[in-house]
C-alpha cells in the first residue's frame, strides 16, 4: 500500500496529512502550516484537485 504526504498547493511544502492508495476526501479543508493557507481539495486514487472557491464579495448572502 502507497501512503504519501500532501502538498501544499500553494507554496509547495508538506503538510501535516498523507494520503493512501484508498484515501478519498471530498471538500477537505487542507491547511498547510508553513504558509498559514488554507485550500479545499478532493483526492482519489492520490490524485489530488484543488476546489476554487467563489470570492467572499461575488457569493449570495446566507438566509438563517
Amino acid at each position: 500500500m502507497s501512503v504519501d504526504w500532501i502538498r501544499c498547493p500553494i507554496c509547495g511544502s508538506k503538510t501535516r496529512d498523507r494520503l493512501r492508495e484508498d484515501t478519498i476526501l471530498k471538500n477537505y479543508p487542507l491547511y498547510c502550516s508553513k504558509c498559514k493557507q488554507e485550500t479545499l481539495i478532493n483526492a482519489k486514487n492520490l490524485h489530488i484537485v484543488v476546489i476554487k472557491e467563489p470570492d467572499a464579495l461575488d457569493a449570495e448572502p446566507m438566509n438563517l
